[in-house]
């Protein structure tokens, strides 16, 4: 199941109903060239956290990043990349 966690109107704890699926939990918001911090991401993976096993939760984006520019979807994704680092590093 893919979920857009990031800047989404969706109350986190709807991640509940999902008991027993994997989680992609989209980390990244590709609706803004705004590049998110690594402690941004690991927030977010953290508040999936309370509500999905952290074993069943898989870093995303929330969509696809075709139509942004390039040098800002390799930020975006190298965010994505130290974010879950710090999270696993958080969660254990």
């Amino acid at each position: 199941m893919s979920v857009e966690c990031r800047n989404a109107k969706v109350p986190p704890s709807l991640l509940g109903l999902l008991d027993g699926k994997d989680v992609m939990v989209g980390v990244i918001d590709v609706a803004t060239d705004e590049v998110e911090t690594p402690e941004q991401v690991a927030d977010t993976i953290e508040l999936a956290a309370r509500h999905v096993p952290k074993h069943r939760i898989i870093a995303s984006t929330n969509c696809g990043m075709a139509p942004m520019r390039r040098d800002i979807a390799y930020a975006k994704l190298a965010a994505l990349g130290r974010g879950a680092a710090l999270a696993r590093a958080r969660l254990g």
